[in-house]
């Protein structure tokens, strides 16, 4: 057999599973979506080597679901963050330039206008919650619960999320949040209305914190609606690692939650709601750090994704009712890791791509060469990492599943198939 007919096959595999698929995947229960954003397979390599060693294992490695991922688009064959957002919340092959709709046109069903699955959740009285750690007008999880005719309409979205109704909803982005000239806890705001979007949460019932520390002292037992605004913008400062150097900057702000924090709290919160409930979670420093070639700040955005993915498999193997699916849209940068080696007697690092390539890692003022974690023999070796370049590409990117209808991830899923295994354990409705 070909591999076309070996793809076509697989394909053909996930639609029956998806129809037909036996009694006990039919049950509904809880989703969480979690998007570690620009992850390919060769990222969560380097996260393995770096954190657990060549012979070790990531959280990602033991989700027992595992599918490769197809993600174009209806006009180009690499995925965007906002397009690809779109296809996850809508099921529907978008153009690439897409917000919560199909370019600048209403995504429609044969009822009408279609509503994402978020807010099909909202309607049937589930709990929503949207988490993320770039800022709150992100796509992989604004698009869920708002529509704009771009992704730069930060002040419009950031006013849909807020009034989206999702229960729980952690980001950073106080600037989008703020009318121009309001001093916030992280900054002035940025809005050119004079809406008071935390204002307006706190009129919603929302609790609103701005730190871990804040967070963390909460007693959850009393929270029904929480707001996190956790930075000025993300999280996060995404550029290249000797620009932050430069100005003294982290890699992720000191003073916010990791995606794993918000992880947990937001779980506890959104579990109580006997109706169920649905969740989208997304490390965003996994793709705009990667995209800026930053590569210990991609490792550093790597091991808290991978930490989120643990707290995550812990919770499903806790709760069966819950289906754990994740997966990115794209490949951020087209990471490589490259060998090192040693110089004699504990002299510097090196690391080479052989001639070809983009290589930060290597040698120099702001060297980035890395040691792996050991071996099954104890030995830790040092390597590099080389790029693309600073765009997307398609690269390699899984699908994993763990808990309720994990099964239904099959060897090939298309980027409207992690929309269809979703709605199918949200609602109990096989979708073609």
């Amino acid at each position: 057999m070909t591999w076309k007919a070996h793809a076509l096959a697989a394909a053909a595999a996930l639609g029956l599973a998806l129809a037909t698929a036996p009694a006990a995947a039919q049950e509904t229960g809880n989703v969480v979506f979690f998007h570690p954003d620009g992850t390919g397979l060769n990222h969560w390599g380097a996260a393995r080597m770096h954190v657990a060693g060549p012979d070790g294992e990531l959280n990602w490695d033991r989700l027992p679901g595992l599918g490769v991922y197809t993600g174009h688009m209806a006009d180009r064959l690499t995925g965007t963050s906002h397009g690809g957002a779109t296809v996850h919340a809508y099921g529907v092959k978008v153009v690439n330039n897409s917000f919560g709709l199909n370019g600048t046109e209403p995504i429609t069903a044969a009822s009408g206008q279609q509503m994402s699955i978020a807010e099909e959740a909202i309607e049937a009285g589930r709990a929503v919650g949207l988490i993320q750690s770039g800022h709150i007008a992100e796509p992989g999880t604004a698009v869920f619960v708002a529509s704009s005719e771009a992704r730069s309409n930060t002040d419009e979205i950031a006013q849909q999320v807020i009034e989206s109704g999702a229960q729980v909803i952690m980001a950073g982005g106080e600037r989008f949040l703020l009318p121009e000239g309001t001093e916030g806890r992280h900054g002035a705001g940025e809005r050119a209305d004079d809406l008071n979007l935390i204002a307006r949460a706190e009129e919603l019932g929302y609790t609103v914190v701005y730190t871990r520390d804040e967070l963390m002292a909460l007693d959850l037992a009393e929270v029904e609606r929480l707001l996190g605004v956790f930075a000025h913008n993300h999280t996060f400062n995404d550029q290249e690692r000797e620009r932050n150097l430069i100005e003294g900057l982290p890699t992720y702000s000191e003073t916010a939650p990791s995606i794993g924090e918000m992880t947990q709290v937001a779980l506890e919160i959104l579990s109580r709601n006997e109706n169920g409930f649905f969740a989208v979670i997304e490390e965003e420093g996994t793709d705009n750090i990667a995209n800026n070639m930053n590569a210990a700040g991609t490792l550093e955005a790597l091991r808290r994704a991978d930490e989120a993915v643990g707290i995550l498999h812990d919770f499903v193997q806790q709760n069966p009712d819950t289906l754990l699916i994740t997966a990115a849209d794209s490949d951020a940068g087209g990471l490589q890791v490259v060998s090192g080696s040693l110089a004699p007697e504990g002299g510097p690092v090196a690391a080479s791509t052989n001639g070809g390539g983009l290589l930060h890692g290597q040698q120099g003022a702001f060297g980035d060469v890395f040691m792996s974690a050991p071996d099954s023999e104890g030995v830790s070796h040092p390597f590099g990492i080389a790029w693309v370049g600073y765009n997307d590409v398609a690269g390699g990117i899984l699908v994993r599943s763990a808990g309720l209808n994990y099964e239904l991830v099959q060897p090939l899923v298309d980027n409207t198939d992690v929309y269809k295994i979703m709605y199918q354990t949200l609602f109990g409705t096989a979708l073609n």
